[in-house]
């Protein structure tokens, strides 16, 4: 299966105002909003009184429900709290490392995952209960998700960035390249990031017989067991070609989901999949673990400009493995 550019409209539907992401202010309006209410509430309930000059005094009888009312406020006090303070620190790392604007706050995750399947076109023969193959994934909210494949640079100033900006990512990594340092994604594990599959070798998998494919996919899967303690469920096969076999393969030994991607972004520009060279709810962005051995610039310069542009669209960039 080759990934190739759409040239007629995506079969994806898309949502273009319902459930968009809301700015910062408008969720913590919202919260504070809802606690004033539910001050208000339990204080008038049931014959309680209040006066203009100080607060509602309960009814007789009404004290322990006034209280239970008064806990889901300090609840969200507490959230609109830790969320407004979360962007402040958010706003000042962006200024720090020279983004062009403050990246938007991700919605809280769906307590249910959606239902991923197949994208119209990606199917291979007989691939019922195989695992989906997708470029976005299904959701209405102004999200998007960024991904970077194999891990030849290992910039130190993409942790410190990614870490004090507080941008989620995942890691689709190649043996081959990240042998010669584990360390390096132990480090980006420990701050939050998941470590997924891009084979050992990053070989073109169509062109292997099913044993060689298991062994690229499931020996990667053997690797980062022993390394980062976990076996993935996502994988990403190089280039973005796979067959029957590599989805068989794939099963057997662990794998869920395969993401593929709607863009891609590189240190100088952006790369469009879509028809309409646009970001759409739930899309899955692409880019690589490079520095200017092979690209106009750094993994920082990359975030800078990945990062405008998913801002400036309204977007904000949620983790992949809350919603996969």
């Amino acid at each position: 299966m080759q990934l190739v550019r759409q040239k007629g409209k995506s079969p994806t539907k898309r949502h273009s105002s319902t459930g968009r992401h809301r700015p910062v202010s408008t969720v913590l309006a919202a919260l504070l909003a809802a606690t004033v209410t539910s001050a208000c509430a339990a204080a008038t309930a049931d014959g309680g009184t209040g006066t203009p000059d100080g607060p509602a005094k309960p009814a007789a009888g009404q004290q322990g429900e006034a209280a239970q009312q008064a806990g889901p406020a300090r609840a969200l006090d507490t959230y609109a709290e830790e969320l407004k303070r979360k962007q402040a620190a958010r706003a000042v790392a962006a200024k720090k490392w020279g983004l062009a604007k403050t990246p938007l706050a991700a919605p809280e995750p769906p307590e249910v995952k959606p239902r991923i399947t197949t994208r119209k076109g990606f199917e291979v023969r007989d691939g019922e209960g195989l695992p989906p193959v997708f470029t976005t994934v299904p959701t209405k909210e102004k999200i998007v998700f960024l991904t970077m494949d194999d891990g030849a640079e290992k910039d130190p100033e993409l942790l410190r960035m990614m870490t004090e900006l507080d941008i989620p990512y995942s890691a689709f990594l190649s043996d081959y390249v990240t042998n010669d340092n584990y360390g390096y994604f132990k480090q980006m594990q420990k701050r939050g990031v998941t470590i997924s599959n891009h084979t050992l070798n990053h070989r073109y998998l169509p062109g292997l017989s099913y044993a060689e494919q298991k062994r690229e996919i499931c020996g990667q899967q053997e690797k980062i067991l022993k390394q980062y303690g976990k076996r993935p469920t996502l994988f990403r096969p190089p280039y973005g070609n796979y067959n029957r076999d590599t989805l068989v393969v794939a099963k057997s030994c662990g794998i869920t989901a395969v993401p593929l991607w709607s863009a891609e972004a590189f240190a100088d520009r952006m790369e469009w999949r879509e028809w309409d060279r646009d970001l759409h709810p739930g899309d899955i962005v692409l880019t690589h673990f490079r520095g200017k051995g092979d690209w106009k610039g750094t993994m920082p310069d990359m975030i800078r400009l990945v990062m405008k542009t998913i801002t400036d669209k309204g977007y904000a960039v949620a983790k992949l493995e809350d919603y996969v």
